[in-house]
C-alpha cells in the first residue's frame, strides 16, 4: 500500500471466510429469539425464519455474499439475495419506516454485488428513540418455506460478522 492509499483511505471493511449457507450477524449486539421481536409480523414468523438483534453500533454490514435486492425508499430496510440463495431481510428498528429515512444512510444501491462485511447502512439509534421506536432489528430469511433449514446458531451479545444463522 503506498502513501496515497494511506492517506485516502476509505472505512476499512471487514474481510471474513465465509461457509456455505452460513448468515453472518449484521449488526453488533444481543441476538434474541424471533419470537422476542415485539412485532407480530417479525415474532410470528409472518415474513420468515431469523431472529432479532438489540443493536449496540450503529452499523449494518451485509451477512454474506450476494447481491442487494432490495432498499426500503425510507432507507431502514435492505434485503440480500445471497449467493446460497437465502433471500434476507435485515429490517433496522421497528415502525421506523414513520422516520422516512431520518436517521438513516444506506451506503449500496439496488442490484449491487456485496461481500460479507461489507457496509451497507448506517443508522442512529438516538434518532430511532426519540422517534417512539424500538431500536430492535429483524434478520429474517424471508424465503424460509423454500428452504430445507433455518437455524439460529446462537443468541445473547455477538460481535458483528459472527456466524449467526444457517440457512439451507
Amino acid at each position: 500500500m503506498g502513501f496515497f492509499d494511506k492517506l485516502f483511505k476509505k472505512e476499512a471493511e471487514s474481510q471474513i471466510t465465509t461457509e456455505r449457507n452460513t448468515l453472518y450477524l449484521p449488526v453488533k449486539g444481543k441476538v434474541i429469539p424471533l419470537e422476542e421481536i415485539g412485532d407480530g409480523v417479525f415474532s410470528e414468523g409472518v415474513l420468515g425464519q431469523g431472529c432479532g438483534i438489540i443493536p449496540a453500533e450503529e452499523k449494518v454490514y451485509a451477512p454474506a455474499n450476494g447481491t442487494v435486492s432490495s432498499i426500503a425508499a425510507s432507507k431502514h430496510a435492505i434485503g440480500i439475495q445471497t449467493e446460497d440463495g437465502a433471500e434476507v431481510l435485515i429490517h433496522v428498528g421497528m415502525d421506523t419506516v414513520d422516520m422516512n429515512g431520518d436517521g438513516f444512510d444506506v451506503v449500496v444501491k439496488e442490484d449491487q454485488t456485496v461481500k460479507c462485511g461489507q457496509l451497507l447502512m448506517k443508522f442512529n439509534m438516538s434518532k430511532i428513540k426519540a422517534a417512539g421506536h424500538p431500536i430492535t432489528t429483524a434478520f429474517i430469511v424471508t424465503n424460509s418455506d423454500d428452504l430445507n433449514e433455518v437455524t439460529v446458531l446462537q443468541t445473547g451479545s455477538t460481535d458483528q460478522l459472527t456466524a449467526v444463522m444457517r440457512a439451507k
